[in-house]
């Protein structure tokens, strides 16, 4: 450890964004720096999304630079500097290292290998060894590469994840962790590390698969490049952080069984701890390797919640985002005041994105916003659209969690709330009173960078244990109790969202008009 380090760096590849986070030992944020960017599409290739890592890596070098004239700190007060992505993104490389190959999460290109598997009967053990469909997994992408790149295909010598192309750039190792490692697909999730099981399986690649180091273990130095293009000091400490939602979860101290935790980003994942490998025997929800060893986290996926409001914000909220920019606020703060003037179920509106996950057949309709009453733009308007489109994500937790209880058969007496969505006021009611539980909201609520500040913790000597670096970074800002009467009405409103959404399908299902999102082989 740099005996003069107070801080740690942590980079964090998102969906939507690339940003730099540096805080402090005791887990206080000291600047941040952010870059948005967008999925690329292949136009070559239907529900294909690229992640092009010379221009990631450029606007990351900006964020790291950026991020250290905000903290006005030097670099040679940093302890130590870590990496946190989005789960299921993969990395190729060549013999000499050069990245020939990357996706992120959502790159759904790969139907034809899909349905191969299908057929071929290796889904379902796919599953049961790995922890998931195929839906976002490395399969049936490496089969893809090997069918329409066979020149990529044959260069392929290594292979990791998103943020662990963050560590080797920084550090030229080549390594993955747990965490991040299983949400490939191609993990032994009992053993923590690559199945040569399913490799044999599925007839995938043997050797191209990164060594496998646990969560907060110190994997090698910033080097004398990777120094001069970001402003870190060479020979800084290099720390395995982890994936964003199992970061997110260490970050609000839910490193015991049965606590659950609902991550609202991008994406929303439900999700709760397990000390014992659970796997849906009806292959709806997904599993994968937690942070802490010996842990590991089932989950629902809520897709796209957090793009669907943003999306709503840039294309109907250009009062609300002038008068942010004016007051300097939060344009999102002036669409939950606006939404707070409608009453539970939105006056009849129903947000129609995300389904609830079903990893088998995952399907989700045409984005739509239905119900309205155009003879009442008052009641059925704006305001109202936004309502919906939180109540909609509340729906899609509340299934999540009816299938996590009957999992563990444990039922949650409190849920943590994490995440940029957790920083209203009226998500935060909106949940707790679909789900009729207390929602407990961190001070911290983009908490994936506290799971990473644990990590380095761990790993730099400050902390002897899990537990102990927890509690030195994790405090509550406020719990959220839930309205009883408004839950009675939420259920029956979690019917009717249910049964409009399964009307709409045939929308999407039928090709009339496009699907939110398909999982590759539907």
């Amino acid at each position: 450890m740099n005996s003069k380090g107070k801080y740690i760096t942590c980079i964090d590849v998102g969906t939507g964004s690339g940003r730099t986070i540096i805080l402090d030992l005791d887990g206080n944020q000291i600047s941040v720096s952010q870059r948005e960017w967008l999925p690329k599409a292949d136009p070559r290739y239907t529900g294909s999304q690229d992640f092009d890592t010379v221009e990631a890596w450029q606007l990351l070098r900006e964020t790291l630079n950026e991020s250290f004239k905000k903290a006005n700190i030097d670099p040679s007060q940093v302890a130590a500097v870590t990496a946190t992505s989005m789960r299921e993104g993969i990395v190729l490389y060549n013999k000499n290292k050069d990245v020939i190959w990357a996706c992120p999460n959502a790159d759904a290109r790969a139907t034809d290998e899909a349905v191969e598997m299908i057929k071929k009967d290796l889904a379902r053990p796919i599953y049961k060894i790995g922890g998931d469909w195929l839906s976002l997994i490395s399969p049936p992408r490496l089969w893809w590469i090997r069918n329409h790149m066979p020149e990529v295909y044959d260069e392929i010598v290594h292979m990791n994840m998103l943020s662990d192309w963050v560590l080797f750039k920084l550090s030229g190792e080549l390594v993955t962790d747990p965490s991040i490692g299983s949400s490939s697909g191609i993990f032994n999730l009992s053993r923590r590390k690559w199945s040569t099981e399913l490799t044999e399986l599925a007839n995938l690649p043997k050797d191209i698969y990164a060594p496998v180091f646990e969560c907060g273990t110190v994997i090698g130095e910033v080097t004398k490049e990777a120094a001069a293009e970001t402003g870190l000091l060479e020979g800084t400490p290099v720390v395995t952080g982890g994936a964003d939602t199992q970061l997110a979860m260490v970050g609000v101290g839910a490193i015991r069984p049965d606590m659950y935790t609902v991550c609202g980003g991008t994406f929303w994942q439900t999700t709760v701890v397990a000390d014992k490998l659970l796997i849906d025997p009806e292959f709806r929800l997904r599993t994968l390797c937690h942070v802490v060893p010996g842990q590991w986290i089932i989950e629902g996926i809520g897709f796209y919640h957090g793009f669907t409001m943003r999306w709503f914000r840039e294309g109907f909220c250009q009062e609300e985002k002038r008068q942010a920019e004016a007051e300097g606020s939060d344009a999102y703060a002036l669409m939950e005041k606006l939404a707070a003037t409608i009453p539970p179920g939105s006056n009849g509106v129903q947000a129609i994105f995300s389904n609830v996950m079903n990893a088998k057949s995952w399907r989700h309709t045409t984005p739509s916003l239905v119900g309205v009453d155009i003879l009442a733009p008052d009641k059925t308007g704006k305001a109202a659209c936004i309502r919906a489109i939180e109540e909609s994500a509340a729906y899609v937790t509340r299934g999540h969690m009816d299938i996590l209880i009957k999992q563990t058969g444990v039922v949650p007496q409190e849920v943590t709330f994490t995440g940029g969505s957790s920083k209203g006021f009226l998500w935060p009611q909106i949940i707790a009173d679909v789900l009729g539980t207390q929602i407990n909201i961190p001070v911290v609520k983009e908490s994936t960078s506290l799971g990473a500040v644990v990590c380095v913790l761990m790993a730099i000597g400050e902390c002897n244990s899990w537990n102990e670096a927890v509690e030195r970074v994790v405090r509550w800002d406020r719990s959220v109790e839930p309205d009883l009467e408004t839950h009675k009405f939420y259920n029956e409103a979690y019917q009717l969202w249910l049964k409009v959404y399964e009307y709409m399908l045939p929308i999407a299902d039928d090709n009339i008009l496009p699907s939110l999102w398909r999982a590759p082989g539907l």
